[in-house]
């Protein structure tokens, strides 16, 4: 572990890569973005060595600018991820071709001189929200993110748990009364759900259209929500039953939907956990949004350098 002296004046990169953007910017020691930005990943046009120029673009580009006062790198980003050595140690390679095996821990300290810290982006997400967002003031937290696919990280005493494999957490995989989490509580399954119920081609539909017309008294619009929800919350009675942690943070794009959906979800839970459990259970939406991934990113770093 590597300690630093710090100023006021210290300044780090903050990297999100995702599938289809890379998030970016410039922080301060306590999380404060003096700076965002955005680029296209284009992660199928020019697969893991693109992505890699990128990031090396973006900290050129910090350099430049601030020199000196650039003091270390975060990297939050899709894929797994074996953070002691900051290297992707798997990508679908449908999603971003030649990604695995880039080890950005010594990318950046060859071509730049600095340290540097890498973590799966829903982990990092996960510990952005415990830091700065919902689950603030929590030191044991399980985060889900509800999108094409589910996801999910797990934080006890403050640090995330792992796993042998660095696949804690993945309750995409959790199987629950209907199957498989990831084929029946995500965004996806929404939208076929509605198809289905509606009879209508899956093209036509997507989350937005389903809950606006659920919030106007759609009964089939409500009824695929609902679905969503009954298989949703037997996961999250699943992750409470192993873990019991102080709260369980919802993010994703659906999950905006915070007014319909949470006292449906609460309904649905109370009616799953135990009183004592279910009292001692903090249920939140994710706050930070678009910067969680690079806020948790650094809050990784930091911890990983000891300050």
């Amino acid at each position: 572990m590597i300690t630093m002296q710090q100023d006021n004046s210290d300044i780090y990169v903050l990297i999100d890569i995702g599938g289809t953007a890379i998030k970016h910017g410039l922080a301060t020691l306590d999380g404060t973005l003096l700076e965002r930005g955005e680029m296209p990943t284009e992660a199928k046009e020019f697969g893991g060595s693109g992505i890699v120029e990128k990031v090396k673009g973006i900290c050129k580009n910090a350099l430049a600018t601030h020199h000196e006062r650039i003091k270390g790198v975060s990297i939050s980003t899709a894929g797994m991820v074996d953070p002691a050595l900051g290297k992707i140690v798997y990508a679908l390679p449908d999603a971003i071709p030649d990604y695995t095996g880039v080890n950005y821990k010594e990318i950046i300290k060859e071509n730049f001189g600095l340290p540097c810290e890498v973590e799966n982006d829903v982990n990092c997400a996960a510990l952005g929200e415990m830091w700065l967002g919902g689950g603030k003031g929590c030191h044991s937290i399980f985060c889900m993110t509800i999108g094409t696919s589910i996801g999910g990280a797990m934080i006890c005493n403050g640090k995330l748990i792992s796993g042998a494999s660095n696949s804690a957490g993945e309750i995409a995989y959790m199987r629950v009364p209907h199957g498989m989490l990831h084929e029946i509580a995500s965004t996806t399954y929404l939208v076929k759900r509605y198809a289905e119920l509606r009879g209508c081609n899956i093209s036509e539909v997507n989350g937005i259209r389903i809950f606006n017309e659920a919030e106007q008294g759609d009964s089939i619009a409500a009824q695929a929500i609902d679905d969503l929800i009954e298989n949703l919350t037997d996961g999250i009675t699943n992750v409470v039953a192993v873990q019991n942690p102080q709260a369980v943070i919802l993010g994703g794009g659906i999950m905006a939907r915070e007014e319909y959906l949470r006292p449906r979800i609460e309904k649905a839970l109370a009616g799953k956990l135990r009183d004592i459990v279910l009292k001692a259970t903090r249920i939140e939406f994710a706050k930070l949004r678009n910067d969680a991934g690079m806020l948790g990113g650094f809050y990784h770093f930091k911890q990983q350098q000891g300050l």
